[in-house]
């Protein structure tokens, strides 16, 4: 898993260009980082005032698909014995395109089962009260 560099060396590479006039490559090769680094935390401080590092990780797609639960839900209760193919080719209708493992996983968060199970018969050897 990555993780960010220190806010501290982010600060001293960002004030050596900005404040000793280095260039991003001359900045990069005194701190041992990459130049393309050094062009990210300047954009950074020029857009926000600061480089501290955004959230690492996490889910950042989910949103897209839930933003339309309601009618996943809904076409899922009408008809809970559907395929995810068959519901992606109904939320294609309407103009929705997601993938099989997205559908997988919506269903996953809301615990939602796709398996169709048959009924077992009732146990011999077990009392039915």
């Amino acid at each position: 898993m990555s993780k960010a560099l220190s806010l501290d060396l982010r600060q001293r590479v960002v004030a050596a260009v900005r404040d000793e006039g280095l260039s991003h490559r001359a900045a990069a090769a005194r701190f041992n980082v990459s130049s393309a680094s050094v062009s990210r935390w300047r954009t950074l401080e020029r857009q926000s005032g600061d480089v501290r590092p955004g959230p690492l990780g996490g889910d950042r797609r989910s949103a897209a698909i839930e933003a339309h639960a309601g009618l996943i839900l809904r076409m899922f209760e009408a008809r809970r014995d559907m395929s995810i193919e068959e519901l992606r080719a109904e939320l294609a209708s309407h103009g929705l395109r997601f993938g099989y493992g997205t559908l997988w996983r919506f269903f996953a968060r809301h615990r939602l089962t796709r398996k169709k199970r048959r009924r077992a018969p009732p146990s011999r050897t077990v009392r039915m009260c």
